[in-house]
């Protein structure tokens, strides 16, 4: 079975950040609804978890590379068990919110990190600095985008917006099995070699 572990990287309801075994990578308690839609919809063989210690992560800093936070060691472990990382990201002022650009600094020195298929969820049309960001980012550290998992939802300005509103919504559940297809596709095509 694969499994895919997701995390918000800050608390508003309506941004996900998904690290995907698939896991899912969104920041405080619970599953964003995109992240959590994507885990409804996901077929039987692909489990995706949410990892939810974003906000606990210590601040960046190289000079504990030797001698690692437990926090740290245990998200690069989730990371690394990933067969893929599921991503959905707000923008703020055209950029990657602090908490999870500070995730993926603990994530750049880990030597099991260049590779990782992402796939990228954006919430709205309206921002496409959200997809950019990370994007450049992510590449910056050799993760490899799955360009048909990388998709653009609807989801701004809708009254309902829940986890299951989302799944339920026949061209969101449509855009989401469509990334998770390419995302399994993807690991099948490329299996790991570690």
């Amino acid at each position: 079975m694969r499994t895919w572990d997701t995390t918000r990287s800050i608390s508003r309801s309506d941004t996900t950040c998904a690290f995907s075994h698939f896991p899912a990578a969104c920041a405080p308690v619970h599953p964003t609804p995109a992240c959590a839609a994507a885990a409804l919809l996901a077929p039987p063989d692909i489990a995706i978890e949410h990892y939810d210690a974003i906000g606990a992560l210590p601040h960046f800093n190289p000079d504990f590379e030797d001698a690692l936070p437990a926090s740290v060691v245990h998200l690069r472990e989730r990371v690394h068990r990933a067969e893929g990382l599921l991503i959905s990201c707000p923008e703020y002022a055209r950029c990657i919110p602090g908490s999870f650009k500070n995730a993926l600094d603990w994530l750049v020195g880990n030597p099991l990190f260049p590779g990782k298929p992402v796939a990228l969820f954006n919430t709205s049309p309206r921002t496409s600095a959200a997809q950019d960001a990370p994007k450049l980012v992510l590449q910056t550290m050799s993760a490899v985008l799955v360009t048909d998992a990388c998709i653009t939802l609807a989801l701004l300005g809708k009254k309902e917006t829940s986890a299951h509103d989302i799944a339920a919504d026949f061209e969101s559940a449509a855009l989401l099995k469509r990334a998770l297809d390419a995302m399994a596709e993807h690991v099948s095509a490329h299996p790991r070699q570690w």
